[in-house]
């Protein structure tokens, strides 16, 4: 019975320890809290973008990657392209911007 015990304590270890590794981040995956913030990061760059009356906000995108920001999609001037970069560089949390937009 003692060795029975100290088996499931071991399984049980093991299975712990398994899943806090499934939450923990690497350099191409993010950890669950990494992805909430990068969430709530995304939400903020496309309301303050959206509050910006010179942009057509439809047709910028926004993903984030451990505070990373990449916008992408199409705007109507350069100054729009620099307004969408920086009104998303003041963003508390965003770490860099990558602009990928394109002036048409």
């Amino acid at each position: 019975m003692d060795r029975f015990v100290n088996i499931f304590k071991i399984i049980l270890c093991t299975l712990l320890l398994a899943s806090f590794m499934g939450c923990a981040g690497s350099d191409t995956r993010q950890s669950t809290g990494q992805y909430v913030d990068d969430s709530a990061i995304t939400a903020k760059v496309k309301a303050a973008i959206f509050d910006e009356d010179s942009l057509k906000s439809r047709q910028i995108n926004v993903e984030t990657f451990k505070g990373v920001v990449q916008l992408s999609g199409f705007v109507d001037s350069s100054k729009n392209y620099n307004k969408a970069e920086q009104i998303a560089r003041d963003v508390d949390g965003v770490k860099s911007v990558i602009n990928n937009i394109v002036v048409k």
